[in-house]
Parts: structure tokens; sequence; C-alpha cells
């Protein structure tokens, strides 16, 4: 069962306005918001859609059942994969992006190691350098990213990243669509 009150109350402080604000946009009392944020009385048909118009939502999404997505994801959620021959692994931190539009994961670069090589495919991707320095090879030319910087490309011609240096390094890569 809905609790129309709790509802009501988390889309208004969502909405960052106080019962009284919602209450003057509405033509209501700040008190009969506070009663039904307490449930403890129970708006009209049409005061209930007025509220619901006002908060950004409306009567399917108000009263829908399904279950919030998940929004923060833990080490625990991640999954992780080692390349031995490539020296690299590669966590997946957002468990199945492929229903998302990008899928990050996380490589780790072993010194003379590199990504698996991709081939040219729609889409574009996207990395951010956070330990260490890396090449991008991007249909044979090479970029030299540092940490801290960013490389951002159409994935249109054959890629992959490679550590030529002698420390590890770790980069966020995001490809839209999921490709990993």
């Amino acid at each position: 069962m809905v609790n129309i009150g709790k509802k009501i109350r988390a889309l208004r402080l969502g909405n960052s306005l106080t019962q009284e604000e919602l209450a003057k946009r509405l033509e209501l009392t700040k008190g009969y918001i506070s009663q039904l944020e307490n449930n403890l009385t129970s708006p009209s048909m049409q005061t209930l859609f007025s509220i619901l118009e006002e908060l950004g939502t409306d009567i399917h999404e108000f009263f829908s059942q399904e279950e919030e997505q998940q929004v923060v994801f833990k080490k625990e959620d991640f999954h992780t994969e080692e390349n031995q021959e490539l020296k690299h692994m590669m966590s997946w931190v957002v468990p199945n992006a492929l229903k998302y539009e990008m899928e990050p994961v996380i490589i780790e670069i072993e010194p003379e190691g590199q990504s698996e090589i991709d081939q040219p495919h729609a889409g574009e991707e996207f990395g951010y350098v956070l330990e260490g320095q890396i090449t991008l090879v991007l249909n044979k030319r090479r970029y030299v990213i540092r940490k801290g910087e960013t490389f951002y490309y159409l994935a249109n011609k054959e890629h992959y990243l490679m550590n030529p240096n002698n420390q590890n390094a770790k980069v966020l890569w995001v490809s839209t669509p999921p490709m990993f």
C-alpha cells in the first residue's frame, strides 16, 4: 500500500519547498499540507492532481509500485576480470550496465600491458586517468594521457589503451553504448 503522506513529503522536500510554500502555491493551508503528510486526512482527487502537478509528477508515477532504481554501487557490486596475457584488470563498476546508455569501467594496466584492441563501432568513449600515464592508440595514432587528464573520441576507428611505462596506470573508461 502506498503511503501517500510520506510520498508527498518526499516530493515536496525533493523540490526544496516548505509546507507553507507548497500550500501557498496551491491556495491551501500549511496545516492541511501537514495533515496530508502525516496521513491525518486524505486529499480529493482534484487536490491530489494539483499537488502532484506542482511537485513535478503525475498520478501514474506517484502510484507506480516499481522498485526504486539502484543509484549507488559499492565495491562488492563490481565485477572484476583479470587478463594476465595483456597485463590488465578490468572492473565493471555498474552492474548490468548493458541496460543503460553508457558503461563505465575501471581498467588497471600494468607496465608493458594494454587493453583489448577494440574494432571500430558506433558510439563514443571517454576516459579519465586516475593514476599513472597511458597511451591511447586511435587508428594507429598515439596520444599520451597523464594522471588528471581525459580523452574523448568517436569509437569509429580501431582503438585501445597501453601502458609503455614502468608504473601501473588506472583509468576510468566510459563507453556508450555499452561495449566492454
